[in-house]
């Protein structure tokens, strides 16, 4: 399942030299992580809260292709690429709606740390199953 949004880009995305500031981007692609969560699972941030189950990002690796303009409306692409047990890895691609060029794509890895900042041993239910059906989808047949 991919997960994907629309986001205008306001003057408060925007830096100096009138392009998205390069931290926007960050703050969208959480924004798509976070609502996958909650359409995969039916679970939001509180609800996972209230299971001692928290979401850090434990690495991004990104590549900025070219800047979004204040105005441009920016469709954000959420997806689970890979999980590996204790790490679930989201490909995010933000790019332009009027043309489609990309913006920026990343690999987001989480881990799963209960309140008290503690790793889990791998990524507790039901995330784990909703993962691995998700990389289940992916994989051709």
């Amino acid at each position: 399942m991919k997960h994907i949004f629309e986001q205008k880009v306001y003057f408060s995305d925007t830096d100096n030299y009138a392009v998205v500031w390069h931290g926007a981007y960050l703050r969208w692609m959480e924004m798509g992580r976070v609502d996958f969560c909650s359409k995969l699972l039916g679970l939001g941030l509180k609800d996972l809260e209230k299971m001692d189950i928290l979401l850090p990002v434990s690495s991004i690796n990104i590549k900025y292709k070219s800047s979004a303009k204040l105005e441009d409306i920016v469709i954000v692409e959420t997806e689970v690429s890979e999980y590996r047990g204790l790490t679930a890895t989201f490909k995010q691609v933000i790019r332009s709606k009027a043309t489609d060029q990309v913006f920026v794509t990343a690999d987001v890895v989480i881990v799963a740390v209960h309140k008290d900042a503690k790793l889990y041993r791998r990524i507790p239910e039901p995330l784990a199953s909703a993962f691995e059906k998700e990389i289940k989808c992916l994989q051709p047949d």
